[in-house]
Parts: structure tokens; sequence; C-alpha cells
């Protein structure tokens, strides 16, 4: 076993990358499992069911297995609607990838959709099926989008294997869509700037907050925030 393994890590580090560039987001199979690798300019979105834990602790864990499925069911044919690859899923969360001229315009779009559809559809349909659900939960979620460059790369071992995002706009959305307070939209600063104004104002009225929040190098990073909703 451990002669194995140690061979596995050498021919991971030693071995040269085999790297291409991508126009479009790749699958699984597009990329070999030996150091093969896509870099693409895309935007990541990730969006993550809130207080999930805490409902599997609450209610059946059948109820709460439907939530989740209804949750990710919902972003996944959103996403899909603007042309957004799905290439992860972990739990109560779901990541997808746009690549094009306007990829930030049609993932922020998407963001908005979901928004509608968690406040329009999925509430009222939670609380038709369970007429006391909502004493014990509120469907809430978050939306974190960044957009710039990234190494797609395969890891695991053969016959269980998948995609890995490497790069600042992947490590970024993740970690905005955990955000958990007022807003349930969160774009950095990138994603504002490149996206159409198509999606920053209704009738005049700009749906954004700017917020200057502080990094982990001490510096400030500006973020954009929003509650709007814009249905499918």
């Amino acid at each position: 076993m451990y002669p194995s393994l140690q061979q596995s890590v050498q021919d991971i580090l030693y071995v040269d990358w085999n790297i291409s560039n991508g126009t479009v987001v790749p699958k699984t199979d597009d990329i070999v499992l030996k150091n093969g690798g896509r870099l693409v300019n895309a935007t990541y979105v990730y969006a993550d069911l809130a207080g999930s834990s805490k409902l599997a602790k609450t209610v059946y864990k059948e109820v709460t297995a439907a939530v989740i499925r209804a949750y990710i069911s919902t972003a996944s044919r959103v996403f899909r609607e603007y042309q957004g690859a799905i290439r992860s899923f972990d739990g109560d969360r779901v990541m997808a990838v746009f690549i094009g001229h306007d990829k930030e315009t049609r993932a922020v779009r998407a963001a908005l959709a979901i928004n509608w559809a968690v406040v329009e559809i999925l509430r009222p349909a939670m609380a038709e099926r369970w007429t006391d659900f909502e004493n014990y939960y509120t469907i809430k979620h978050g939306i974190g989008i960044d957009t710039g460059e990234a190494l797609i790369v395969r890891g695991g071992v053969r016959d269980n294997n998948d995609l890995i995002s490497i790069g600042e706009a992947p490590n970024q959305a993740a970690k905005l869509s955990e955000i958990r307070d007022d807003y349930s939209l969160t774009i950095t600063k990138a994603v504002y700037e490149s996206m159409s104004n198509e999606v920053t104002s209704f009738e005049g009225t700009a749906f954004w907050t700017r917020t200057d929040v502080r990094n982990e190098e001490g510096g400030l990073t500006t973020l954009f925030r929003s509650n709007a909703r814009w249905g499918v």
C-alpha cells in the first residue's frame, strides 16, 4: 500500500502538466486525470441553502431531504436556463460556471432568478405541503459570485474522481455564498464592473448596496450586495 501511495504522490508532483486554454466549461472526461488541466476565464456562482443542519435536527430527515432537493433542483434549473454549466454539488450547495462574453451578466441574472424562486415558489410550496413548516424553518440562502481566471483539473483516482477549480474566483464565490445576514446575494467588484446595466438597476433605481469589508491581508475588499428578485 505505502509504495503505491508514494508513487501516486511522485506522479502528481513530478509529471509535467498538460494545460490548455478553454473556451467552454470542460466535463470530467475532457481533462486527463494524470496532470491534465484547462485554463478558463469564467464566472463562478455558488448557491448555498442556509440552515439545513439545524433543520435536520428539528424535523424528519425525509422533510430535510425534500427541502434540500427542492432548492438544489430549482437552482440547477435556473443555472441551466442562463447557460451556466453545473460542475459541483456539496450537500446543500450547488456550483455553476459561466463562460462567454456576457458571463457575468448571465450569472447575476440567474442569481436574481433564484432569489425570486425562493420567495415566490419554494416558500409557498413548502407552506402548503407542511402547514406548520414555518414554525420551524423559513427557507433562506446565500449566493456568491466572482469572476476571473481559474485552472480546472481532475482530482481523485481512476473511477472515483471529479473536477476541481483552482483560483481566486471559485474560492471567493464559495466564501461569499456562506455569508448569513440581511442580503442573499453577494458579488465582487470585478463582477459588478463587468456585468451589463441590465442587472444593475430597475426603472432607474439601483438595487445593489456597496460595502467595504476587511480582508485577510488587512486591506479592504469592495463587495456589492442585494436582495433583488427577478423572475425566470
